[in-house]
C-alpha cells in the first residue's frame, strides 16, 4: 500500500522553526519527485517547495525563499522541510506529495499525497 505520512506540524512563536518530515511506505521514496505544498482555511492549495529524484534540484516559492530549506534523506525513506523564521502567514496544514517527474509546484501534477500536518505560527 503505497502511503505518504507526514510529521512535525505544532504550534509555533513568530520567528521559530519547524522540521517537518514526510515519510514513505510501500514506495521507494528515492524514485519520486517530493513537493510540499500548504492550505490554509479558504484558499487554495499551494506550492512550498520540491526537491527531484534525479539530481536533487529544487524548487521554492518566493514566499518561503530564504527561510525553508527542503533536503531528502533516501536511506531512511524521509523527505523533510526546515522552516526557519515562520510568520503569520505561513499557517497551514502541510501537505507532501509524490510524483513520477521532475520537482513542479503544481498541485494537480503529483499522484500521492499524504493527510497533511498542522503548522500554526501565532503568539
Amino acid at each position: 500500500q503505497v502511503q505518504l505520512v507526514e510529521h512535525g506540524g505544532d504550534l509555533v512563536q513568530p520567528g521559530g522553526s519547524l522540521r517537518l518530515s514526510c515519510t514513505a511506505s510501500g514506495f521507494t521514496l528515492a524514485n519520486y519527485a517530493i513537493g510540499w505544498f500548504r492550505q490554509a482555511p479558504g484558499k487554495e492549495r499551494e506550492g512550498v517547495s520540491c526537491i527531484s529524484s534525479t539530481d536533487g534540484s529544487t524548487d521554492s516559492a518566493d514566499s518561503v525563499k530564504g527561510r525553508f530549506t527542503i533536503s531528502r534523506d533516501n536511506a531512511k525513506n524521509t523527505v523533510y522541510l526546515q522552516m526557519n523564521s515562520l510568520k503569520p502567514e505561513d499557517t497551514a496544514v502541510y501537505y507532501c506529495a509524490a510524483a513520477f517527474h521532475l520537482c513542479i509546484l503544481r498541485p494537480e501534477t503529483y499522484d500521492y499525497w499524504g493527510q497533511g500536518t498542522q503548522v500554526t505560527v501565532s503568539s
